[in-house]
Parts: C-alpha cells; sequence; structure tokens
C-alpha cells in the first residue's frame, strides 16, 4: 500500500519542500507544533528505522544535519527537538520512515513527558545487545 508520504515524495500530493537529494525528501508539516516543523524522510519505503538500507541510513543522516541547520537559520531559533517514532505504540502515524525537526519558542513546539526508570542489569543488558551488532 502507498503511504501518505510517498505520494508526497512522487508529487501525487502537493507540499512545501525544503530539500531533495537521490535518497531524501524534506517538507514542512502541514499540522506545524512550532513555526519551521519540518519533517524528513527517506525516499526508501520502509515503516522503522531499522529497516532503512545503509545508503538510506546514512543519507537521513547528512541530510538531517542540512536541514535543522537551514531551519534554524530561518526560524531564528536557539532551540529544537528532533523526534522519530516506530511504530503505532510509539505514536508513528504514518508507516514509513520519518523525523521531525520541531523548532522550540516559548511554549510552541514539542511539549514532553519524561518518565525515567532506574537501569537494572545494565552489563548484562548491554551485553545483549552487542551480541547483535
Amino acid at each position: 500500500m502507498t503511504t501518505l508520504f510517498e505520494k508526497i515524495i512522487h508529487g501525487d500530493i502537493p507540499c512545501h519542500k525544503v530539500y531533495e537529494d537521490e535518497y531524501v525528501f524534506a517538507f514542512l508539516d502541514v499540522a506545524p507544533l512550532s513555526n519551521g516543523h519540518t519533517l524528513v524522510i527517506p525516499k526508501e519505503p520502509v515503516a522503522h528505522l531499522h529497516e532503512l538500507s545503509d545508503k538510506s541510513a546514512a543519507a537521513l543522516g547528512s541530510a538531517l544535519v542540512k536541514v535543522a541547520a537551514a531551519v534554524v537559520e530561518a526560524t531564528g531559533v536557539t532551540a529544537y527537538n528532533i523526534l522519530q517514532n516506530n511504530g503505532e505504540e510509539a505514536h508513528q502515524a504514518v508507516d514509513h520512515v520519518h523525523f521531525h525537526i520541531i523548532p522550540k519558542v516559548g511554549d510552541k513546539g514539542l511539549a514532553l513527558k519524561w518518565n525515567p526508570e532506574e537501569l537494572l542489569d545494565g552489563q548484562a543488558l548491554a551485553s545483549e545487545i552487542t551480541a547483535y551488532l
């Protein structure tokens, strides 16, 4: 099934494009949390970050830095959030990898509630994760 973002990339749905290269597309969010709220997406149609090819991932990382710098310059902000969600339970609304660049100005921008927990047996968990790299 073609996602909303694939339709935007292919020009089937209009957008306010701010960046494009062989692997990446970036455009303004139509329902921004603040002025300059921008989406940066890979052209590769995958739902989760861990599914990206190495080429798309590298290009996305490079483009994210460029676009974030441009958003900072254009809006004059000194603070911003980068948000990326994977899966419906993590609040992903479109099944296509995407990063939000969200400028923070006063009460405009991303609002978070952070609920830290105690790290239990960190060495064992680190070893388990490392085994999959």
